[in-house]
């Protein structure tokens, strides 16, 4: 490709020690049917051998951004500022993507002027890149605010491909920031729900358009260090993202605050059965039915597969991968 000429695509790239993943990531870009784009790889303060692999690849697509460890939101931030593309995904560095996604994601965008948000269902795989046999499979078309806050139908990071309109409407200053005159479009005070924070963002304050592609395009990796997070503070980080936003759409939050809310902590009831907390998978799932119980109305399969998972957490190893593997394949038509 010619360096000089803007591509259609620039791919985000945070990486921070994915010796183990990098490799499969960058195969995966290269590898695309769809060859107009770039690669921006965020060096967000690596300490392993990421970059030495990194370094092995050639390919002259491939950039390097370096900057001391700021978080992913910050990472995604410096490689926007860095694009060049007429739309911009992200790829986080332990996750891939189907060799088609960019091509069809490119239809997508030709189809609808008004797109500003294109997604498309994952597949989860495991730390060998095995898939588990889940995934997300949302809501793809007519996607309101509501649905955005409620469901989240983008469903992680490495899924979402904007345009880079849609992305500079939504660009704002941080005054608390370490650099109050840069724009920043991922929340930097966020260290989680950053991505749900953003694609909120485009939904209440612009026109632009959200909609999905019913392919599974990416392979989204449940590794055992991502599993282990800590339950609470993804649930303080998801309530301050909530609390900054409501300040500007009071109305909207107050409505869907207590259902947006239910499944967050039914979500994060099956984050924690799969980690194996038993006892703070059971108080999760209470509060989300106690929060509001029109998530078994609304999705009652899926509310009792995840009581089922919750009820095998406490059962022996063996049975309780069987029984967690059948409740939570179940849902795998429905998404995470």
């Amino acid at each position: 490709m010619n360096n000089s000429k803007r591509p259609v695509f620039s791919v985000v790239v945070p990486m921070y020690n994915v010796e183990d993943y990098i490799e499969c990531c960058l195969d995966s870009l290269l590898n695309q049917s769809y060859k107009d784009f770039e690669i921006i790889c965020v060096d967000d303060g690596c300490t392993d051998k990421t970059l030495a692999k990194l370094n092995r690849y050639q390919d002259g697509r491939i950039r390097l951004v370096q900057q001391s460890n700021s978080g992913l939101a910050a990472a995604r931030n410096t490689g926007i500022r860095y694009s060049r593309g007429i739309y911009i995904a992200f790829l986080d560095s332990d996750d891939f993507w189907h060799q088609d996604k960019l091509k069809l994601h490119h239809e997508h965008f030709l189809q609808n002027p008004k797109l500003g948000l294109s997604y498309s269902a994952s597949l989860f795989v495991d730390e060998l890149d095995q898939a588990l046999g889940i995934g997300q499979h949302p809501k793809l078309n007519n996607i309101s605010a509501a649905d955005v806050f409620c469901r989240n139908p983008v469903g992680n990071g490495s899924a979402a491909v904007l345009r880079r309109a849609a992305l500079n409407q939504i660009a704002f200053f941080n005054p608390n920031s370490s650099k109050p005159n840069q724009l920043q479009y991922f929340d930097e005070d966020l260290r989680q729900s950053e991505d749900v924070d953003c694609w909120l963002r485009l939904a209440l304050q612009t026109q632009w358009e959200v909609q999905g592609l019913k392919q599974a395009l990416t392979f989204y990796r449940v590794n055992q260090q991502g599993l282990s997070g800590n339950v609470s503070k993804q649930l303080a980080s998801w309530e301050s993202a909530v609390a900054k936003l409501k300040q500007k759409h009071t109305k909207f939050f107050n409505r869907y605050y207590p259902l947006a809310r239910a499944y967050q902590l039914r979500y994060l009831a099956r984050r924690a059965v799969m980690n194996q907390e038993s006892f703070k998978a059971t108080v999760l799932f209470i509060k989300a039915v106690a929060c509001n119980s029109k998530i078994i109305v609304q999705e009652p399969l899926r509310t009792l597969m995840t009581l089922a998972g919750v009820v095998a957490s406490y059962l022996p190893g063996i049975v309780f991968e069987k029984v967690k593997s059948l409740a939570f394949s179940s849902m795998k038509s429905s998404g995470a």
